[in-house]
């Protein structure tokens, strides 16, 4: 792997906004503001505040901190349950390791969509191998920002769905400190210490936080717990000129490190186990363990040389390793036993039932556990220059950046043989690392963006776009070489050459009413596959925001039109596990997405509020080309199947109560049915995930203006439900969750 520093690439991030234009309730922020002669700079977030959300024109929406603090969610597939648009596919309960998908996009592992931690690409590999196998833990983001339609041509390499970026804590403003502790059922635990100062030209903040549980299933004859224990350590450290300085200057260095162990597997239930028992787990899957750790080095140097100028440089280095070792198939009398094909039908593939749950004894070897052991890295250097000028009629704001990127996953696997006997699961033989998958996939890229924001009175247009120069590449030393001699190297390169433009704009017919429209190209990358092509859409969009004293929302209505569409190859979609791309060829996506809020007291003088949000997404999904995907949730493809995994319908809504010392809340949020392979018509029962209607509930009360108790219960009503159906067999959300905590801050 070469090194980025072959040759020397700036590159700069910044959003900037003059502070005369938010209010109070959106400078929310206070930690991550920083003031200069007039301008607020948030040098790690992309759109910074509600205010400038509801300004832009396509689709963005943001989470603030106080949003985020009523429900004091660890989870983030239920931090973004209320945003319109957004798909969530469920795992292990936790939001371990989430499946996000944005207006259509496949959710598997959230590899569709641009993901951002401070503005800078999160996934392992973004380009060469995008799965999200590790997620920022969100205890330690402050805000998250969801863009989509036009509003996200300056993020990438992914532009058909959307990005979302997730601020982490900021350096305070002075110093400060704050501690969360919380515990629940299920043995749950969660501590979080962070400790910060500022000076007038040096600056930090630590952070410590550790999640851990015994999880919420139960395994067969076993008294090894489900559930996993992380912990995440950051700090960073800012030294700057003075404030009044003539040109203003920062370098802020981040660094972080996490550590996870989860007792977690890839092996669901057949239907009639799900039935009797949703939160079981059958006794081959046992042994079954991801280990991750991942490490960030980031270096943010920001330059302003005017007050309508600024430049931000940011430099970064992320690696993480990860090694999941479960069970991947039965092999018995020479037969092999899909996991799938067991779960789906018990009664043909009885041997492999009786294998795996350990009714029978097996022999030795039977049971082959995969050691899934991959290791990723990513490392760049990016820049932003972003220039504000006006005239007596015009606004001007210009952005520029570029960025240079490279990212590796490294696949060296191995399969373990076990077997069941009198109850016990033990391995019966060992197998040798690199001779199940040996391969690197590489990728290097370019790639650069400008946005021009051209104000005129009420009008508002905003041109842009984005280029992307991709050489990826696949080096497979194949299952013979484990020393990696090359003797039988398979080498294949693929470079893509892209201009992805988008348009919008957006007029404000008044204080109250402005409506927006944007059209821009989707474009996802194909890794390093022979014959795999780009993913290529366009994309419109259109809107309209109101705000009418107590009441305000948006309604937008969005159109992909796929000319190819890509599927991938995963263990989590229910495939082989390659992580290949596959040309799914013509789609189209369409959806209405409605936003409403309304304060019922809305009485600046009562000590009583009473706020409702309410949030609504339909998505229809319609494959237009005959394929053989080779893929469990794909299947055998039709002309006008329905891509899986997206429900049709997707309501949410969050009602608050606030008096005095004391806050209540509620959240409840319905999945509409999905099918599980792609199809049209009903739904076969076996392909099914049916609706469900989850409520949740927190409560707070202050001690002292510092001093708060605190409590969230998850699934109050301790629905049953099933989430997902791959990668093998069904499996169940979180049944109900009560925990209990208190938060401190000086």
């Amino acid at each position: 792997m070469k090194t980025i520093f072959s040759f020397i690439f700036l590159s700069f991030s910044l959003t900037t906004f003059s502070q005369t234009t938010e209010n109070v309730e959106d400078l929310a922020l206070n930690d991550s503001v920083r003031k200069l002669d007039g301008v607020t700079l948030f040098g790690d977030a992309v759109v910074g505040s509600k205010f400038k959300a509801k300004n832009v024109a396509g689709s963005t929406y943001f989470i603030s901190p106080e949003e985020l603090k009523l429900f004091h969610y660890n989870d983030i597939n239920r931090i973004l349950r209320t945003v319109p648009g957004v798909n969530i596919v469920e795992e292990e309960g936790f939001g371990l390791r989430p499946s996000i998908g944005l207006r259509g996009t496949s959710p598997s592992r959230s590899s569709k969509i641009t993901l951002m931690e401070d503005g800078i690409l999160i996934a392992p590999a973004p380009y060469s191998a995008p799965a999200a196998y590790y997620f920022p833990t969100v205890n330690r983001i402050q805000s998250f920002e969801i863009l989509k339609g036009g509003s996200q041509i300056q993020y990438g390499p992914n532009t058909t769905g959307g990005a979302i970026n997730m601020v982490s804590n900021q350096i305070p403003s002075q110093f400060s400190g704050r501690v969360v502790a919380s515990m629940g059922n299920y043995d749950t635990r969660n501590t979080y210490v962070n400790l910060g100062d500022n000076f007038d030209n040096f600056g930090y903040l630590v952070e410590y936080n550790n999640r851990n549980s015994d999880g919420f299933k139960t395994i067969d004859f076993s008294n090894k717990n489900t559930g996993f224990d992380g912990n995440d350590y950051v700090g960073k450290f800012r030294i700057n000129t003075n404030a009044a300085a003539k040109i203003f200057q920062s370098l802020t260095l981040k660094a972080q490190l996490s550590e996870e162990s989860s007792n977690e597997t890839y092996l669901g239930l057949t239907d009639a186990d799900f039935d009797s028992n949703p939160y079981r787990r059958y006794l081959g899957s046992e042994a079954d363990n991801i280990d991750t750790k991942h490490e960030q080095i980031m270096l943010t140097h920001l330059l302003i040389p005017s007050d309508n100028f600024t430049l931000t440089t940011k430099a970064y280095n992320n690696t993480f390793s990860r090694n999941w070792y479960k069970l991947d198939n039965v092999r018995i009398n020479g037969t092999n036993y899909a996991l799938s094909d067991i779960l789906e039908d018990p009664i043909t593939n009885q041997i492999g039932y009786d294998a795996i749950t350990g009714t029978t004894d097996s022999p030795d070897n039977a049971l082959r556990v995969k050691a899934n052991n991959r290791s990723y890295g990513s490392k760049g250097i990016q820049t932003v220059a972003n220039l504000k000028f006006a005239s007596e009629k015009f606004k001007h704001d210009l952005d520029f950046g570029v960025r240079y990127h490279e990212d590796y996953e490294d696949r060296f696997q191995w399969v373990d043989g076990f077997a069941i006997q009198n109850k016990a699961l033990f391995r019966t033989s060992a197998g040798t690392p690199g001779t199940d998958a040996n391969r690197i996939l590489e990728a290097q890229a370019v790639a650069a963006h400008v946005l021009y924001n051209f104000t005129y009175n009420k009008l508002v247009l905003s041109p842009g776009l984005r280029y992307e120069n991709i050489l990826s590449t696949s080096l497979n030393y194949g299952n013979a070489d484990v020393d990696r001699t090359g003797a039988n190297l398979v080498k294949i390169n693929n470079r893509v050459d892209v201009f992805i433009p988008g348009m919008g704009a957006l007029y404000k017919f008044n204080d109250n009413y402005t409506g927006f429209a944007s059209l821009h190209k989707g474009f996802s990358p194909p890794g390093a596959v022979e014959g795999a092509d780009v993913e290529n859409s366009i994309n419109y969009e259109a809107g309209f925001r109101f705000t009418k004293k107590a009441l305000s929302g948006e309604i937008i209505g969005f159109y992909n039109d796929f000319s190819n569409l890509q599927g991938a190859d995963t263990n989590a979609s229910g495939g082989t596990g390659t992580g290949d791309l596959f040309n799914a060829g013509k789609a189209e996506v369409n959806g209405v997405e409605v936003l409403v809020s309304y304060n019922i007291l809305n009485n600046e003088n009562s000590k009583l509020k009473l706020p409702i949000t309410a949030t609504y997404t339909f998505t229809n999904t319609e494959l237009k080309s005959n394929f053989a995907s080779g893929t469990e949730a794909w299947g055998e493809i039709e002309v006008g199947d329905e891509i899986p995994y997206i429900p049709k319908n997707l309501f949410a809504i969050v009602a608050g109560l606030e008096y005095q010392k004391f806050t209540i809340s509620l959240s409840g949020k319905y999945t509409d049915e999905f099918r599980t392979v792609a199809g049209q018509g009903p739904i076969p029962a076996n392909q099914l995930i049916k609706s469900n209607f989850i409520v949740d509930a927190s409560a707070k009360y202050f001690l002292t203006e510092k001093i708060s108790l605190m409590t969230n219960l998850v699934n109050i009503l301790d629905k049953e439900y099933a989430v997902s159906r791959v990668p093998s067999g069904l499996r169940p959300g979180m049944p109900f969750g009560i925990n209990f905590g208190i938060t401190a801050q000086f």
